[in-house]
């Protein structure tokens, strides 16, 4: 079997490693006479599983003791429902800095339940860049700043973490966790949907600072409050299993590695390459996104002439690079190329869009 590299935006490429170890697993984990999937979530089995994972993921977050972790079900756009929930008062304000679509879908789930202020918005530039700091109009009483880290459609990535003084800066992380070294102890919250970098799809993981589990927040039922899971360690009700642990492989596989510290090395190969044949093509490919905040995992890119694409997609299919095709929001290409994507890939990509340009230029 030859498999593809897949530039999938997510659900993403996994390490080809963590695939086989689950392969091997899946029908006796461990010598416990069954899959993993099978064995009951309270049991001591998946108990090391989930352990072990935490312990991994602040091994490679570098995350702080009074910060609380949680591991849950769904996807990026439920915490977004729950964050204001959970940490602003009824009526409260909360501010948000737009930078691409899933900044948008954030404000969509938050408007229920907060007095949402847009303090900053790259829309009237059509997502190319960040609004400066200097330009952002903050509430004096939000409940929280909230930024979307990367954008996974946009390709607009924060390359610095804002200053917002004591207000709690909550972040989407969902497409950039992991890729490089982060200071935790900048953020109130980070949230991550798992199936970018972190593992499979359905399965979310929250970092939250411990003193904002002590606000109130708005009426909800108990399922919806953080600090409930956090007290019944992420198993309030059934977790996704199979899923968590999947995220553990992956966990241990990018500390083999050599942790975020190396794959912060390694996106930066990956991405200056691909931007490289993109700027030195004379426009048979472009970017729009201004070249300061362009994202380190998602590289969504134009041809010349959209008569291209569907020979592009085709000639990429045939050469074992799939999942190019860009999003419907945007249209055109996008090369996603997390952790797992091997440099190989990059290379590979790189190497058939020089060709494809020689054909067809």
């Amino acid at each position: 079997m030859t498999r593809a590299y897949n530039f999938s935006a997510g659900p993403a490429t996994l390490p080809e490693s963590v695939l086989l170890q689950a392969q091997a697993e899946m029908l006796d984990w461990h010598g416990a006479g069954a899959s993993i999937v099978e064995l009951s979530h309270r049991g001591p089995e998946f108990i090391q599983v989930a352990q072990e994972a935490e312990a991994d993921l602040r091994t490679l977050m570098a995350i702080p003791d009074d910060y609380a972790v949680l591991f849950l079900q769904g996807g990026a756009t439920g915490q977004q429902a729950l964050i204001p929930l959970n940490f602003a008062a009824p009526g409260q304000k909360a501010d948000y800095v737009l930078t691409g679509h899933w900044g948008k879908t954030a404000i969509k789930q938050a408007k229920p339940y907060v007095d949402v202020n847009i303090a900053a918005s790259g829309e009237g530039e059509g997502f190319r860049g960040i609004p400066a700091r200097a330009d952002w109009q903050l509430s004096a009483d939000a409940a929280y700043v909230h930024i979307t880290a990367n954008e996974t459609i946009h390709g607009v990535e924060f390359r610095d973490t804002p200053e917002v003084g004591d207000v709690p800066l909550v972040a989407d992380f969902s497409s950039s966790i992991v890729s490089e070294p982060l200071d935790v102890s900048k953020y109130g919250v980070i949230y991550a949907g798992a199936q970018k970098n972190l593992g499979p799809v359905g399965i979310s993981v929250v970092i939250i600072r411990r003193d904002l589990l002590e606000r109130a927040g708005q009426p909800r039922a108990d399922i919806f409050t953080y600090a409930s899971h956090l007290a019944k360690e992420s198993m309030l009700n059934t977790p996704p299993t199979w899923n968590w642990y999947l995220a553990g492989l992956v966990f241990k596989w990018m500390i083999a590695q050599g942790g975020v510290a190396e794959f912060a090395q390694r996106n930066a190969r990956k991405s200056a390459l691909l931007y490289g044949v993109i700027d030195g093509s004379g426009g048979f490919y472009r970017n729009e996104v201004a070249a300061a905040v362009r994202s380190r995992m998602n590289v969504p890119f134009f041809l010349h002439e959209e008569a291209l694409n569907k020979p592009f997609l085709d000639e990429a299919k045939a050469a074992g690079l799939i999942s190019l095709k860009g999003h419907r929001a945007l249209g055109g290409m996008r090369a996603s190329i997390y952790n797992a994507m091997p440099e190989e890939g990059v290379q590979a990509l790189a190497g058939f869009m020089r060709e494809f340009q020689q054909r067809h230029g």
